[in-house]
């Protein structure tokens, strides 16, 4: 019987910010496929992170302190000695005004979005090259490092520079480390009322896609699973649009006065 290549049993996961939202169903996702996943946090889980009898380790750590990023890894490798999967997936940030938004604010949103991302990357990397079959470093990137950003310009920029840093990573570590980036379109998470309002306001944002509505976490922890698994062997130092086909032209939407169209 042929291998299963989403069948992710032996190998090991890092899946930061796992505890909840898109991070926690990534983290699920990698379990129901066999992989051993440690998540980090600042704070523990309200539920552990379980698929039938497997649970997700917890580690306690804040991810843009290089030392606790050390811990999780170190961690990680006392448990199975490896690292085949990281996800940097911790990120986000609430809207704030350009003009009057705080440097110390700004400086935060820079840290998780863009700065941790790539000292959890380096903090792999030397396990990854020493592994025979390598590594994959998935980077949850964003539309809004892809159009402007109103209201999140340190978001839109750290995303913007987590693109970049994808394909510069490729290129210095491939052969043996694959690094890709899904970019996220808007997806109805926990948090979503901050950005969409009420469900009206979310089933209207989705009327102007493509695919006729918003996304959900497992649209995206499942294109994961294929950036991990071998089915993207040739895949790297990309950007791997989960939009929903994206927002149409504005231009159109206000020549015509329709809302809907894409």
């Amino acid at each position: 019987m042929a291998h299963d290549p989403l069948d992710l049993s032996g190998q090991t996961a890092i899946v930061t910010g796992g505890t909840k939202g898109l991070g926690r169903v990534i983290a699920e996702r990698l379990l129901d496929h066999g992989a051993d996943v440690v998540i980090c946090a600042r704070n523990e889980p309200t539920e552990p992170v379980t698929t039938g009898e497997r649970t997700a380790h917890f580690v306690a750590a804040d991810v843009r302190d290089p030392e606790q990023i050390a811990g999780v890894v170190s961690a990680t490798l006392d448990r199975t000695g490896r690292v085949d999967i990281l996800v940097n997936n911790a990120g986000g940030a609430p809207p704030a005004d350009s003009a009057t938004v705080s440097p110390r604010f700004n400086e935060k949103i820079v840290a998780l979005n863009l700065l941790a991302p790539m000292m959890f990357a380096q903090a792999v990397h030397d396990t990854m090259q020493a592994q025979e079959h390598g590594g994959v470093i998935v980077n949850i990137a964003s539309v809004s490092g892809q159009r402007a950003n109103p209201k999140g310009v340190a978001y839109g920029a750290a995303k913007a520079g987590l693109l970049n840093m994808t394909e510069t990573l490729a290129h210095e570590w491939g052969p043996k480390i694959r690094v890709v980036a899904p970019v996220v379109g808007m997806i109805v998470t926990e948090d979503a009322h901050l950005f969409y309002g009420d469900q009206a306001g979310i089933d209207a944002v989705g009327a102007i896609l493509p695919m006729g509505r918003m996304g959900e976490p497992a649209d995206v922890a499942d294109v994961v699973l294929f950036c991990v698994s071998p089915l993207a062997r040739w895949v790297t130092g990309c950007a791997i649009p989960v939009d929903g086909g994206g927002e149409g032209a504005a231009y159109l939407d206000a020549a015509t006065g329709d809302a809907t169209r894409t």
